[in-house]
Formats: C-alpha cells, sequence, structure tokens
C-alpha cells in the first residue's frame, strides 16, 4: 500500500472498497454474528463467491456453494465439532451467510476516498460530487489486504479504466499484470456483470484536471444511492437550489463555474482556495468540490452543439434555516473578488457564481468576462447575418435565383377576367351598349343599323314644363 502511494500524481485520487466477503465479519451472517462450534453453516449453492478465512474455526457442519473458493490465511482452516458445549457459543442452529451480489461499483456509498500524507489535511475541506465518488478513469483502486469481495460491475460503458488496481496487497499497475489476473480462478469469483475493467497505468495527463468519465452510468450511481429513500432526493432548505454536474440531488450554497486558458494547474488552484480562503476561521464550516467536468453547450439556448469543459467549484455549509449556504455565499464572494485580481496569472478568462441560500437566491452574483449567454446571444446574431449576406451576394451574382412569389391584390382581382360577378351584383343591360361592330363596316353604316330610321330621343325637361305654373 506504501508503494501505491508514493506514485500519486496532482490529479489521482485513491478509492477503497468498503464491503467485504470475509468469513469473521459479522455483518456477513444473517445472525449478525460469526458462527461458532454449536452452529451449521450454510452458503447458497447456486452463489458464485470468495470468502477469506483469517484465523480457525470449529462447526457442527457446512453446505457449501456449488461454485465458490476460500482463501486461507496462514493458520486458518475448519474442524467439525464433537458435539462438546462451547461456552461461547449459544444452542447452535443455521447461520446463512447473506447475499453480497447488491454490491455494485457504482455505489458510492461502498467506497471511501483516501488521502495521503498532506492531502488527508486538506481532505476536511474538500469533498466529490456523486459521479466522482466512485472510482474515476485516472484514479487508483484499492481492495483491503487479506480481504475478499464480490463485484457488480455491469456498466454503460465499453470499459471501465482505471489507473492501478491493489489487491490482496498486491499492486496492479500494468494492462498486462491485470489481463493476467483476470485469467486466474478469484477474479472470476470476484469481479461480475457486463462491465470490463481495464488498468492503463497512467494517470491524468493534463495539469488543467480530467473529467472523471462516470456520465454514462449517472443513472446507476443515483440509483444507487437513492435506494434507501425510493429514489427521492431531500428537500433542501433553500427556495430555489442549484444542480451541480455530476451531482445527483440539488444543494444549497453556490456554485462558481470557470474557463481557463493554457497555463491553468487545477491542483496549484485548489490548494490556493483552500490555503488562503477554506483556512479560515469563518468558512469552517464550508466544504468544497473542485474539479473539472463537462457543460453542455448549445446555440442560443436551443441548438446543441457539443459540450465544453470547465472548472466546476461546488460549496456548501452546514449552517440551517436562513443562514443555510450564506457562508458558501460569502466564499464564492471571495473567489470571484480574488479572481478579478488574479485571474489572468492564475490561467483563468472567466468566472461566472449562482447562489442558493435559504433566504435569497441570485442566478448571477458576478462574472470575469463577458456572460456565456449574452455571447451566444452575439454569435447567434452575427452567423445570421453572415448568411444573409452570402444569400444576398449570390443572388448579385446571378449564382443564385430566388422563386419570385405572387401576391395577389384587390385591384388584380378586380380585373381578373376569370374572377366569378358578385352575386349581389344587380345590374342591367343597356342595349345601347350590347352590340359588337363587326370591324369590316364603315362607320356610317354601322351607325344605320345601330339606329333605326323611325327611332326619335327626346326627353322632358321639367325647368320648362309648359303646364307647370309659378
Amino acid at each position: 500500500l506504501v508503494s501505491l502511494l508514493s506514485l500519486a500524481t496532482a490529479t489521482t485520487e485513491y478509492k477503497q472498497w468498503i464491503p467485504n466477503t470475509n468469513f469473521e465479519t459479522t455483518s456477513n451472517w444473517d445472525k449478525g454474528r460469526v458462527p461458532c462450534a454449536s452452529d451449521t453453516v450454510r452458503f447458497e449453492k447456486n452463489k458464485v463467491v470468495s470468502v477469506f478465512v483469517r484465523s480457525p474455526h470449529v462447526l457442527a457442519g457446512m453446505y457449501l456453494p456449488l461454485n465458490g473458493e476460500f482463501v486461507l490465511a496462514s493458520g486458518a482452516g475448519f474442524a467439525a465439532s464433537d458435539g462438546s458445549w462451547d461456552p461461547g457459543c449459544d444452542s447452535g442452529g443455521t447461520v446463512r451467510f447473506f447475499d453480497t451480489e447488491q454490491h455494485a461499483w457504482f455505489d458510492p456509498s461502498l467506497w471511501q476516498a483516501m488521502s495521503p500524507g498532506r492531502e488527508r489535511e486538506l481532505s476536511r475541506h474538500l469533498f466529490s460530487v456523486d459521479e466522482e465518488r466512485v472510482p474515476c478513469q485516472y484514479d487508483d483502486v484499492i481492495f483491503k489486504p487479506e480481504t475478499s469481495f464480490w463485484v457488480d460491475i455491469n456498466s454503460s460503458q465499453q470499459v471501465i479504466h482505471l489507473r492501478s488496481i491493489s489487491l490482496m496487497g498486491q499492486e496492479l499497475s500494468s494492462p498486462e499484470a491485470w489481463a493476467e489476473y483476470l485469467r486466474s480462478p478469484s477474479a472470476l469469483m470476484q469481479f461480475h456483470g457486463n462491465g470490463t475493467l481495464q488498468v492503463t497505468g497512467s494517470g491524468c495527463p493534463d495539469k488543467s484536471g480530467c473529467a472523471c468519465g462516470n456520465m454514462l452510468d449517472s443513472h446507476r450511481i443515483c440509483t444507487a444511492l437513492l435506494k434507501a429513500s425510493q429514489g427521492q432526493c431531500p428537500v433542501p432548505a433553500c427556495q430555489s437550489p442549484l444542480q451541480p454536474i455530476g451531482h445527483c440531488c440539488r444543494v444549497c450554497g453556490a456554485i462558481v463555474n470557470l474557463d481557463f486558458t493554457p497555463d491553468f494547474e487545477l491542483q496549484k488552484y485548489r490548494d490556493r482556495l483552500v490555503q488562503t480562503l477554506l483556512s479560515q476561521p469563518r468558512y469552517s464550516g464550508v466544504q468544497m468540490a473542485i474539479s473539472k467536468v463537462h457543460q453542455v453547450q448549445t446555440l442560443l439556448g436551443v441548438l446543441s452543439r457539443g459540450s465544453a469543459p470547465l472548472i466546476q467549484i461546488v460549496l456548501i455549509d452546514d449552517g440551517e434555516g436562513p443562514h443555510t449556504g450564506t457562508a458558501a455565499e460569502q466564499l464564492a464572494a471571495d473567489i470571484m473578488e480574488d479572481i478579478a485580481h488574479h485571474g489572468e496569472a492564475l490561467g483563468i478568462s472567466y468566472g461566472k457564481v449562482e447562489v442558493a441560500t435559504g433566504s435569497t437566491f441570485t442566478g448571477q452574483v458576478g462574472s470575469h468576462t463577458l456572460s456565456r449567454t449574452t455571447a451566444g446571444i452575439v454569435m447567434g446574431l452575427l452567423f445570421s447575418l453572415l448568411f444573409l449576406g452570402g444569400i444576398f451576394f449570390l443572388y448579385r451574382k446571378g449564382k443564385l435565383r430566388l422563386p419570385t412569389l405572387h401576391i395577389p391584390h384587390p385591384w388584380d382581382r378586380a380585373e381578373d377576367p376569370s374572377s366569378p360577378e358578385p352575386a349581389g351584383d344587380k345590374g342591367f343591360n343597356n342595349p345601347m351598349f350590347n352590340v359588337e361592330p363587326p370591324s369590316s363596316y364603315s362607320r356610317d353604316e354601322m351607325l344605320q343599323e345601330m339606329v333605326p330610321e323611325d327611332l326619335q330621343v327626346f326627353y322632358i325637361n321639367p325647368l320648362y314644363d309648359e303646364g307647370k305654373t309659378d
């Protein structure tokens, strides 16, 4: 174990598996105690199990599984009871070995973060979002020496990458060493499921940090974590809680998101925050989670355009009632002030903070550069203008023909000879204008035909009516 910890890199973490299938572990037995001389031990015959035995045991009897193994420490073993009374054992009975098949790799409650040396002191100020509580792709995994275990490694990932695995006191940090172990009978008893563990021997190559890589199994992580509460998150004390990336439930406190340059160093910046801010007495109740995550990017809040890496800082505190999150909010403000003065030297190009406390909620307390949303809107408008300008340029050059759109107008409809005559038009035929003159007639002949010889045309003017008197 010491040799494993000595290989620590700036971004490597150690995750230790908690449960075991040891014979001497009381929680592995249905009676809550280790079997004694008057007991009969029963293992389920269809369960595959590996059991480490640390010491010798005397039993009345034992039913073994069809497929399993006992790993015996030096001096360990089993003997049959001769029926003599054992003062340390009750009247006896059947003691059953618990079903261990509920132990899933992606259950955060089954892992413990291990911190070597100075990291142990810093860890009191730090926590991890739920996706990072199980081993990440560049982490070292530790199974305690002299323990056996059963792990369900069902996964939505084709391969679960790790830096190294240490088990039975042996460190496996190369792909070849791990491949050789997987061919052993013990590996078949210990790891079950459709997932494939792959040891790479490589730490995170980026000084700005590496994403954990457990996003595809986030639903497994949250299901396992919230199983005891029927899948329900606890109700936060603040009105509008925040949702950190990689975390199952919303929290009260603050989230600071940072964009960074190639000069940014995650480990160096984390130490700076712990030493200069979190170590202050007024922030003794605040904890911080800091890591690189991937945030989904959208165009104008609608169209997805992939994801972008950022540094996420999640701050929570132990405040209660209306004071929930207030200390975290103040720390977030101090972080933003520090960025305003030293951000460029630290390799930070942008900072944004959101807070949610027991009494107020502020979507954005401050920013170090232009708002991400505003930048997205500006880029969207520029893209639209360029697109329309390109179409106009091609049209003017004659390389693009646009279809003609004819919009009928009222006057077009009045002149349209095919338009039906409105039903309400009550006109009359004028015989004087109902004659179509043949084009071959002369003007005089046409007039003679149109007007009969005996036709007299006159009208009476009432102003000259002779019979009317004043």
